[in-house]
């Protein structure tokens, strides 16, 4: 039963569910009194207001340290918005980690409610952490407005260019052997993503997930210092942020929990469906605002997202980056949250970790 919860967890297909729309209301026959003078600036007033969004600079946040995948999506995302012209105001990424975006969260799903100009990047932890059973936030995806899925990546698992480990069934035989011999290192604090990429192939190889020593860090950079500086064993996050890393000789990448191979420098690693091990992990990365979000503004990032995702420029970074463009717009990205929020949550209870 577990076994089946685990393989339906990890396969998400979006689905379209909520479209939204703006009407404007005439002033049928009235006439031109006053009062219809009024009720014209009443009715057209919003429209004037939200055609000058933005006015401002803008602050894009990325709730972890420097380093990881939540960090490099919001700099393209800027670096992108302001080479294609999509945006003509500066721009600003601004670092807030803590518990996987969980301190972030509670501050901006209650202070922020309202600031059209300050706007975030998340992916799964987004979800997770409104579910499990330890260190959760009341807060999810619910207390935002999304705007977009811009990306999909993998889940890797990784350990030092210097390790003993040439690939993932002999560092799973020894996990079997010892659940507590290795130390695993993450960017997420436990039960959040990065806890689930390291034990998914554990669990699938018959160990016993709750077993396995995990250490929790703030955000994809902290987690790979930890592995290269020997205070970590194995490391599990995402492939891409782990591509400088790969290129500069550094780390080894065992496994990726895609369906196929990747490119770029990770063209030489299997997967762990390769090794015997089914699994995969599929990660979004998306675009959000605030919960109260104005229409006008809302729109404008609509447009923008579209503009960015569709430019040579974008293009180019996917590239770089060896991410994948998995383009949501705002509706279908919310009804795609929904349904993975469900089967996650199913997953978690599997497990015991669910809230």
């Amino acid at each position: 039963m577990i076994k089946n919860v685990w393989s339906a967890s990890w396969k998400v297909t979006s689905i379209s569910l909520l479209a939204i729309s703006l009407a404007a209301c005439g002033n049928g026959g009235a006439k031109p009194t006053e009062a219809t003078g009024d009720k014209a600036k009443e009715t057209t007033a919003p429209a004037q207001a939200a055609s000058k969004y933005p006015e401002k600079a803008i602050s894009i946040i990325a709730p972890s340290g420097a380093g990881g995948g939540w960090d490099m999506t919001a700099r393209t995302i800027a670096k992108v918005l302001t080479e294609t012209k999509a945006m003509d105001k500066p721009i600003s990424v601004e670092n807030k980690p803590g518990g996987g975006g969980a301190v972030f969260m509670a501050e901006y799903a209650t202070k922020d409610v309202k600031d059209n100009y300050k706007l975030f990047v998340s992916s799964p932890p987004i979800l997770i952490n409104h579910l499990k059973k330890e260190g959760n936030t009341p807060y999810g995806y619910a207390d935002t407005t999304p705007l977009a899925q811009l990306t999909k990546d993998y889940g890797a698992v990784a350990v030092a260019a210097n390790s003993k480990y040439k690939d993932l069934k002999s560092l799973l035989d020894d996990l079997k052997a010892d659940p507590t011999k290795l130390t695993v290192a993450g960017g997420s604090a436990p039960g959040s993503m990065d806890h689930l990429v390291s034990i998914l192939p554990a669990f699938k190889y018959g160990i016993d997930p709750k077993k396995v020593k995990y250490v929790s860090y703030d955000g994809g950079g902290e987690a790979v210092t930890a592995l290269l500086g020997g205070n970590a064993d194995v490391l599990g996050t995402d492939a891409s942020s782990l591509d400088q890393y790969v290129k500069a000789g550094k780390i080894r990448v065992l496994a990726v929990a895609a369906p196929q191979r990747l490119g770029g420098s990770m063209k030489d690693v299997p997967t762990m469906k390769e090794q015997g091990v089914d699994a995969e992990f599929l990660i979004w990365r998306g675009f959000f605002g605030p919960k109260n979000m104005d229409a006008g503004a809302k729109k404008f990032w609509e447009d923008s997202i579209k503009k960015m995702v569709d430019s040579d420029a974008w293009k180019k970074e996917m590239t770089a980056n060896n991410w994948e463009t998995d383009y949501k717009k705002a509706d279908d990205f919310k009804a795609f949250l929904g349904q993975q929020e469900t089967q996650l949550k199913d997953m978690l209870t599997a497990l015991g970790m669910q809230k």
